[in-house]
């Protein structure tokens, strides 16, 4: 395990690859002082002018929301300041999982004047595919992901609405190369990102669902995107000031409802991620155990390359919260599959435990065998 020079990102993420000891992210984020701006809004001009010359339906425009940070600045963005008339798409957890900050954050998105059409997948198959992801990948995120990911291009064809705006290119934000495409804006490789697998649905298929049965979980195929003439493109590669943080103090300025918790409870220390269920902070650990990286990495890593916050300082911040998981959180997913806390740890013992990174300590304790900033 080395880190990057620059940042705190480690080279145990998937798909990302370090040159001369820097990270992807960190290599863009250098290229910044360099972006020609007026060439990019031209290109984002060309991207509005797609969307308005293939409107269908009423709507120029189509964009996966949850009613967070990134979503409702996003939406905001593309209302009012590209004048386009987006159609919302919120893929909702079921009952058990979403919060009623979730609820009330999504209310206040759609109050800015929006039409939202939210999509709630039957909740006993949800649960089950939770089961199955986190027995088979340790991610429980895995088939919701897909479920997530697939939502909005089934409604752009439904409602014959080319143009998908997405938020960061994870390619150059995160190093995740897998999913760039031919420009980097160009969102049409998502289904290559590390958790989707390429759409690959065949460790569901192998168990006892039917294709009919899980609609929602299917990307549609490169043939259909095809045919539709869909472009994913990425919005936060036209913003010069795309970040977790900017993107949570403007959603915040404009309603919405940011979590509480203590950051040894969430696994981070902001509060703006995540806000529509509390099973992310479980997942985060869950990657923590197996990357040696959580979700306060990725927030430090933005305040790093945006000379918010020193190196140095920001290892501290690491070795505090990364990781972190309340055992409320812990015990409420595995009430909602059915299964007890001591199955809970043997399954990551058993599935996913970096015994490379980790020392066991007891179930539930592990202690990291490298030092954040340094590695093994």
């Amino acid at each position: 395990m080395l880190y990057c020079n620059s940042c705190l990102q480690p080279d145990t993420r998937p798909n990302s690859i370090f040159q001369d000891g820097i990270c992807p992210a960190c290599i863009y984020n250098k290229t910044f002082k360099n972006i020609n701006w007026d060439e990019r809004n031209k290109e984002l001009k060309t991207v509005v002018d797609f969307g308005r010359a293939n409107n269908h339906s009423g709507y120029d425009c189509i964009i996966g929301v949850s009613g967070g940070k990134d979503s409702t600045r996003q939406a905001l963005f593309v209302k009012e300041k590209l004048l386009m008339k987006p159609l919302l798409v919120c893929l909702s957890p079921p009952p058990e999982q979403v919060t009623k900050r979730g609820v009330d954050n999504l209310s206040n998105l759609i109050n800015n004047g929006f039409d939202c059409i939210t999509i709630n997948p039957a909740p006993e198959t949800w649960k089950k595919l939770m089961h199955l992801s986190f027995y088979q990948y340790l991610n429980p995120f895995k088939s919701t992901e897909l479920a997530l990911f697939s939502s909005v291009p089934r409604m752009a064809i439904a409602y014959q609405i080319p143009l998908i705006w997405w938020g960061e290119n994870s390619a150059l934000q995160v190093g995740e190369s897998s999913v760039m495409g031919e420009s980097g804006y160009d969102g049409n490789n998502l289904r290559n990102m590390n958790t989707l697998g390429g759409g690959d649905i065949s460790w569901i298929l192998d168990r006892e669902f039917k294709e009919n049965e899980i609609l929602q979980y299917k990307l549609p195929s490169k043939d259909e995107v095809k045919r539709a003439n869909l472009r994913t493109v990425f919005l936060g590669y036209f913003w010069k000031d795309w970040s977790l943080i900017n993107n949570g103090n403007y959603s915040a300025l404009r309603g919405l409802d940011v979590r509480n918790d203590k950051p040894w409870e969430m696994g981070e220390h902001v509060g703006v991620m995540s806000l529509d269920e509390d099973w992310t902070p479980m997942n985060q650990m869950l990657k923590y155990l197996k990357f040696g990286f959580g979700r306060t990495t990725e927030f430090v890593n933005d305040d790093i390359r945006n000379g918010n916050l020193s190196r140095q300082d920001a290892i501290k911040i690491v070795e505090s919260f990364d990781g972190k998981c309340s055992n409320k959180y812990i015990q409420s997913f595995c009430d909602f599959i059915e299964i007890d806390i001591n199955e809970f740890w043997r399954v990551v013992e058993q599935k996913g435990l970096n015994s490379k990174l980790f020392d066991k300590i007891s179930p539930g304790k592990y202690q990291p065998k490298f030092k954040v900033g340094v590695g093994l």
